[in-house]
């Protein structure tokens, strides 16, 4: 029982909410062993049809919960009715996809259980001989998961629910890759485990090993032959729900096409404008860009580069806090840092206590060059005024909120949404007057605008209008868009064929960046009209941040009241 439950008050929508967490987190390790559950450190899910239906259960009974709370005293208070609102939309979003089947068709490299297994194994590396226990556990859990998977794409045939063929290419190959030529990830993997574990480790790490092998020829042998005539075009109905889940909204896919077309003329006529200041003669943007690249400013070294991001943040935080925002000690405090390994930056946030700053992270393959145009809005939006802003205050003013907000339910279209919103402020508050700069930015927002077109473009197989560039006429196909990609990005072939991958492998997500800016966008704007003259950007800026996550269909109204 509840501290509230005990007092005769009954729960209030926070208790509800984070007892869900609780529970959720014991049916599923993995995502417990990601938010630090020390109990969740060898376990891992039931990927089969009956341990779906036990979440799914589970969603269902926190639902009921949450009714009852809400018809408690004080449960109005705004952030119990936020924290309401929240999980209400989560589980309602995560049921709809139970109960149209997609959880048994999830034959893809980008969100299948095959990858949540695996990267369990890569979130923290063992240190400790407790540790290494953990990691037996784990391994020796593998088969029954796996098996589990299995029996759920079976299930999915059997009701005529087939995965996409090429997303089943793209997760073979990469099994493949983790099962090796002469020697598994897994057995790479406990190499650096304590001699006394020796023959436990390696042991587990064979049973692990065996149970991607029989996966991978199943997959292969069995389940590729069934699906072979199935469509990797998802239709409309599959995707309204798939982008419910990256967005907490119900999108009018049409408007948001339309959005995104109009964002991509847009921006588009502006580039060409900016690319005449940084090289008359260039034909398109990315010649502009291109030679910025290469005669533009830039930063030698990884430790010199790691040490400009960090005067820029540092910079940009004294030229925004006391005019634009309002930031706390702790919040003042963010680090640049190397990344380990990947090809893209990113952000980890600060640890509860701040002991552990938020952290901005450069990934640099090899490079010993870094051009300074492209760096700049990407530190924007990874860092200051970007993730961190928004991240860091959540766990500044974490107290305020149930941990199910602050962990589990946060939406990726809200602070993606939020991170390009800050590139663009930046850009309104003059800070990115520097020619090469601007159009970097440009191009980003063009990047973003392009996977609303191309994501829904493809999913949907819609037309392609007849005042574009390039196709006019045609209906989207993969092989399209990566055409479209490359000739209006400035991308490599590489990472243009990676980006379409991704766009077929997580319906609705790549949306979310485009759509919650102008979530972010629309929330001021209202706000703006109804204070008039009174209006704050400061205070609103506070007041913004202040919030917990929330959908993208009530971000809007809810920013528009602060």
């Amino acid at each position: 029982m509840t501290h509230d439950e005990v007092s005769g008050q009954g729960p209030l929508p926070r208790n509800v909410a984070d007892e869900y967490l609780d529970a959720f987190t014991q049916l599923d390790p993995i995502t417990g062993r990601f938010l630090g559950a020390p109990e969740s450190m060898e376990g891992l899910p039931d990927y089969s049809p009956d341990g779906h239906e036990v979440l799914a259960d589970l969603a269902r009974r926190t639902l009921r919960r949450l009714a009852v709370a809400e018809q408690t005293p004080n449960s109005e208070v705004s952030r119990e009715r936020h924290c309401a609102r929240l999980l209400r939309e989560r589980l309602t979003a995560d049921l709809a996809l139970h109960e149209s089947g997609e959880k048994l068709r999830n034959a893809t490299n980008f969100r299948s259980p095959v990858r949540a297994v695996m990267e369990s194994f890569m979130m923290a590396p063992p240190r400790t001989q407790g540790d290494w226990e953990s990691v037996v556990e784990r391994l020796t859990a593998v088969p029954a998961a796996l098996r589990g998977y299995r029996t759920a794409l079976a299930e999915g045939l059997s009701r005529g629910l087939p995965g996409q063929p090429a997303q089943l290419e793209e997760l073979l190959t990469q099994l493949q890759t983790w099962i090796g030529q002469n020697g598994s990830w897994f057995q790479a993997h406990v190499e650096e485990g304590p001699p006394i574990l020796r023959a436990h480790l390696d042991q587990a790490a064979q049973v692990a090993t065996t149970a991607l092998l029989e996966l991978r020829d199943w997959l292969r042998d069995s389940y590729a032959p069934a699906i072979v005539n199935a469509s990797d075009v998802i239709g409309r109905d599959r995707y309204v729900h798939m982008a419910r889940f990256f967005t907490g909204a119900n999108i009018d896919v049409d408007e948001a096409y339309a959005y995104g077309w109009s964002e991509f003329h847009r921006l588009l006529d502006e580039m060409r404008e900016q690319s005449q200041q940084i090289l008359p003669e260039a034909e398109t943007p990315w010649d502009a860009l291109g030679w910025a690249d290469e005669h533009g400013e830039a930063v030698f070294g990884a430790e010199q580069t790691r040490r400009w991001l960090q005067q820029l943040m540092d910079t940009t935080i004294e030229e925004l806090d006391g005019i634009h925002f309002e930031l706390p000690e702790q919040i003042r405090r963010v680090e640049s840092e190397i990344a380990p390994g990947g090809t893209a930056p990113y952000y980890t946030p600060p640890s509860a206590d701040f002991e552990r700053p938020g952290r901005t992270w450069l990934p640099v393959m090899g490079r010993t060059r870094f051009p300074v145009h492209s760096l700049v809005s990407t530190w924007y939006h990874e860092g200051v005024p970007g993730h961190h802003l928004q991240m860091a205050q959540l766990v500044y003013t974490a107290a305020h909120h149930s941990r199910y907000q602050t962990t589990l339910g946060k939406i990726s279209a809200n602070s993606e949404g939020w991170a390009l919103y800050a590139e663009r402020l930046m850009d309104e508050l003059g800070f990115l007057s520097d020619p090469a700069r601007r159009l970097s930015y440009l191009n980003a927002q063009m990047l973003r605008s392009m996977r609303v077109i191309i994501d829904i473009g493809i999913h949907l197989e819609l037309p392609i209008p007849s005042d574009s560039p390039i196709h006019p006429g045609k209906r989207w196909t993969p092989s399209l868009a990566q055409s479209f990609l490359a000739s209006h990005s400035g991308l490599s072939q590489g990472f243009v064929k990676n980006e379409i991958r991704r766009y077929q492998g997580m319906p609705g997500q790549a949306i979310g960046y485009k759509l919650g800016e102008r979530s972010w966008l629309a929330g001021r704007e209202a706000a703006k009209q109804r204070h008039g003259s009174q209006f704050e950007l400061r205070r609103w800026h506070m007041a913004a941040l202040a919030q917990p996550p929330l959908g993208l269909d009530d971000l809007t109204a809810e920013l528009s009241q602060l």
